[in-house]
C-alpha cells in the first residue's frame, strides 16, 4: 500500500465557504493528493498525500496559485485529539498501569497518563486512526467504568461583571470626592487672581474687600498651620485615596513583585507621594504653627483616579458586551448527537445518542428537522434547508443536498439529513469562532503593549529625574543659599537655613512627580 503522510497548511484568504470548495476542489485533482480538508474559521487545510509523489511545499504552492496565501506548518502536533476522562474503579497502581499499557499498545494513541489521585485520565490520539469512543471501549473493556469530564458550557470565565461592578463603584468614589476637591481649587484660582488685581490697584474698593473676606474663609487657620481649604481638601482625598485607589494599589503591588512597572505602579507612586507628601508638611506646618499656609497637593489624587478609573470601567464594559455575544454563540452548541450505523445501501442498521464530544470525524450522523447540526459535516443522503443565521447573519434558509457542507450550530429545517463528520470537538467553526473572541479578548491591542512598554522606561526614569532633582536642589542650597530664598516663599526666619533647603529640595522633587503622573494619563 501506498504510504500516506499528513500535513497542515496555514491558509489565509479566505473569506467564505465557496474558497474552501475551491481549494479542495481543485487540489484533490492533483496527483498524490489522497484527501483534503480545509477549515475556514481556523485558516487551515489538512492534506493526506503521497511523500513518493509530492511534497508540503508544493501543495502550498499549488493553494497559492489558486490566489490564497499559504505557508506549510511545521508543528503537525495540531491535529492530535485530546482527551480528558474520569476513570472509576481504580484501586492501587497496578490497575493505572494496566490502563495506560493497555492504551499505549492501541494503534492510533499518541500518549496516555493516568492519574490515580484524581481518577482522571489524559489521552492523546491520532484522530485519523482512532477516535474517543474506541478509547472509551478499550478502557470499558479492562472492567473499568469511564465518562468525559464534563466542560464548563458557560463562558462565565469571560464574565466582566465583576470588574465593571468594581472599577465603576471606584470611579463613583472617587468623582464624587472629586467635584468638591475641583470646586475648591478653581474658588481658590479665581480669588488669587481678583486679590493679586486688588493688590495692584491698591485702592481696595467693598467689593474688594468682600473679595479678600471671602477667600479669607477658606485661608482661615482652625488651628496654626491648618487652614479650612487644606483640612477640607485632605477629608475629601482621604476616601478617595483608599476606596477609589484600592484595586490600584492591588494591581500594583503585583505588578512590583514580578519587578514590572505599569501604569498601576505610576499612578499609585504619583497619587500616594502627593497625598502623604502634603499630608506630612501639614503636620510640619501644624508643628511649627506656621503663619502661611504651605502648598498641598490634594487635588491630584482624586482626579486621577477618576480619569483612569473611568477608562478602566468603560473597557470592562466593552468587553462584557463581547463576552456576551460569546456565552450567547457557546450556548448554540448542541450537546448530543444521534450517530447511526449504515449497512449496504444506505440502510439504517442502528442508531444511539452520544455525547456531542465523542463524535468521532468520519462518523455518520443523522440530523432531525428542527434539530441542531453537532458537528461540521458533510451531506451524504436527504434533502433540507437550514438556517445558517448564526454564522453567516444570512436570513433565508439554505438548500442542503448531498455533497454539500453543514456547519455546527445551524438549525435544520425541513429534512433528515445524513451527514459524516469532517469537523468535530475544538475543530468546528463555532469552537473555532469561540476561541477567536477569547484569543482577542484576552490578548492586547498592540497600542496598549506600546503604552505598557513605554510606562516600564517611564516610570524609573521620573523616580529618577524627581531624585536628581531632590539632591540637584541640595546642593545648589548649600552652595548658594540666597536662589533657594528667592523661590520658597514664605519661609519664616525662625527655621535654619539646611531645613529651608531641605524642605525646598522635597517640596521641588515632589512637584517632579506629580506633575508626571498626569502623563500616565496621556498613556491612559
Amino acid at each position: 500500500s501506498k504510504t500516506i503522510s499528513k500535513c497542515y497548511v496555514q491558509v489565509t484568504g479566505m473569506t467564505c465557504a465557496s474558497c474552501v470548495a475551491n481549494i479542495e476542489r481543485n487540489l484533490r485533482r492533483e496527483d498524490g493528493i489522497h484527501s483534503i480538508l480545509v477549515a475556514l474559521m481556523a485558516g487551515k487545510a489538512e492534506v493526506r498525500y503521497n511523500p513518493a509523489v509530492i511534497h508540503p511545499g508544493a501543495i502550498a504552492e499549488l493553494i497559492r496559485e489558486l490566489g490564497f496565501g499559504a505557508t506549510v506548518m511545521e508543528n503537525c502536533g495540531e491535529g492530535d485529539g485530546v482527551l480528558e476522562l474520569v476513570v472509576r474503579g481504580m484501586t492501587c497502581a497496578s490497575c493505572v498501569h494496566k490502563i495506560e499499557s493497555t492504551l499505549m499498545k492501541t494503534n492510533g494513541v499518541l500518549y496516555c497518563s493516568v492519574a490515580l489521585a484524581t481518577n482522571k485520565a489524559h489521552i492523546k490520539y491520532d484522530p485519523e486512526a482512532i477516535g474517543p469512543r474506541d478509547v472509551i471501549q478499550v478502557i470499558k473493556d479492562l472492567g473499568f467504568t469511564t465518562s468525559l469530564v464534563k466542560k464548563d458550557r458557560s463562558a462565565s470565565h469571560l464574565d466582566h461583571k465583576q470588574e465593571i461592578r468594581q472599577w465603576k463603584r471606584s470611579f463613583v468614589v472617587s468623582l464624587v470626592f472629586c467635584i468638591p476637591v475641583m470646586g475648591l481649587m478653581i474658588y481658590m484660582m479665581v480669588m488669587d487672581s481678583q486679590l493679586s488685581d486688588a493688590h495692584t490697584h491698591h485702592n481696595l474698593s467693598r467689593e474688594d474687600m468682600e473679595v479678600l473676606h471671602s477667600s479669607m474663609v477658606l485661608e482661615y487657620q482652625l488651628l496654626p498651620g491648618l487652614s479650612v481649604m487644606n483640612l477640607l481638601s485632605f477629608l475629601l482625598c482621604v476616601p478617595v485615596q483608599v476606596f477609589g485607589g484600592w484595586h490600584f494599589y492591588i494591581q500594583a503591588s503585583r505588578a512590583l513583585r514580578h519587578n514590572t512597572a505599569n501604569m498601576d505602579v505610576l499612578v499609585v507612586l504619583a497619587t500616594t507621594i502627593a497625598f502623604l507628601y502634603s499630608f506630612i508638611i501639614l503636620l510640619v506646618a501644624m508643628a511649627e504653627r506656621a503663619k502661611v499656609n504651605p502648598v498641598t497637593f490634594f487635588d491630584t489624587p482624586p482626579m486621577l483616579f477618576v480619569f483612569i478609573s473611568l477608562g478602566r470601567w468603560l473597557e470592562h464594559v466593552a468587553k462584557g458586551k463581547t463576552s456576551e455575544a460569546l456565552a450567547r454563540l457557546i450556548s448554540l452548541q448542541a450537546t448530543e448527537a444521534t450517530i447511526v450505523t449504515l449497512g449496504p445501501d444506505n440502510i439504517l442498521l442502528s442508531e444511539e445518542q452520544v455525547d456531542v464530544e465523542l463524535v468521532q470525524r468520519g462518523d455518520i450522523v443523522k440530523v432531525v428537522p428542527g434539530g441542531k447540526f453537532p458537528v461540521d459535516g458533510r451531506v451524504i443522503e436527504g434533502h433540507s434547508m437550514v438556517d445558517e443565521s448564526l454564522i453567516t447573519g444570512e436570513a433565508m434558509p439554505v438548500t442542503k443536498k448531498p455533497g454539500n457542507t453543514v456547519i455546527a450550530g445551524s438549525i435544520n429545517q425541513n429534512g433528515s439529513l445524513l451527514i459524516s463528520a469532517t469537523h468535530v470537538g475544538a475543530d468546528t467553526t463555532l469552537s473555532q469562532i469561540v476561541k477567536l473572541v477569547e484569543e482577542a479578548q484576552t490578548s492586547k491591542a498592540p497600542i496598549q503593549q506600546f503604552a505598557d512598554k513605554l510606562s516600564g522606561y517611564f516610570v524609573p526614569f521620573i523616580v529618577a529625574v524627581s531624585v536628581v532633582t531632590l539632591f540637584a536642589w541640595i546642593v545648589i542650597g548649600f552652595v548658594d543659599f540666597e536662589i533657594v530664598e528667592k523661590y520658597f516663599l514664605g519661609y519664616n526666619k525662625s527655621i535654619s537655613a539646611a531645613e529651608v533647603i531641605i524642605r525646598f529640595a522635597f517640596q521641588a522633587s515632589i512637584t517632579v512627580l506629580c506633575i508626571a503622573c498626569p502623563c500616565s494619563l496621556g498613556l491612559a
